[in-house]
């Protein structure tokens, strides 16, 4: 009984994405400073709220578009798409992490789609969205997937993630 009242109180909650704002930071701190969350992303896990609260202002503020991922406007997540410039302009990539606690509940799902459509209006030039995933990372590759990503191959010895 009570597992029937957590599904129906979570999708009576709103899924939405935002700019992010220095306020968030204390929420930005749950997921940005859970090493669960931050250990396929290409930044550090935060571990101090000065750290956090300049990474907002100075990064994820001025992104062209970077957004918080949000439920009943609570910062519980991160997305970005960041379009590439001259003759790659038609495409972006894009990347996201989601506080722990809500994995497996279909909400970067939804933000994502949210993400794009918005990106697309913002961004017409781009007609291609694409995301660098750890081949270990497979609950991410299945968030691509239902979102209408392809994939296109396996990278080899393509990059460093933090020092590997």
């Amino acid at each position: 009984m009570q597992f029937l009242i957590t599904i129906m109180e979570f999708n009576s909650q709103e899924i939405s994405i935002r700019p992010y704002d220095i306020t968030d930071v204390d929420d930005f701190m749950i997921y940005a400073g859970d090493e669960k969350v931050t250990r396929f992303t290409r930044w550090d896990t935060f571990t101090c709220k000065d750290s956090a609260t300049a990474y907002i202002k100075d990064t994820c503020i001025p992104h062209p578009f970077c957004r918080s991922i949000c439920l009943n406007n609570r910062s519980i997540g991160f997305l970005f798409i960041k379009p590439e410039s001259g003759n790659d302009r038609c495409r972006a990539k894009v990347g996201y992490a989601l506080a722990a606690e809500y994995w497996g509940r279909g909400i970067v799902v939804k933000a994502m789609k949210i993400a794009v459509s918005e990106a697309v209006k913002e961004f017409p030039e781009l007609v291609r969205f694409q995301a660098l995933v750890e081949a270990e990372n497979k609950a991410s590759q299945r968030v691509l997937e239902k979102i209408g990503f392809l994939r296109e191959g396996l990278l080899r010895k393509y990059t460093f993630n933090k020092g590997e």
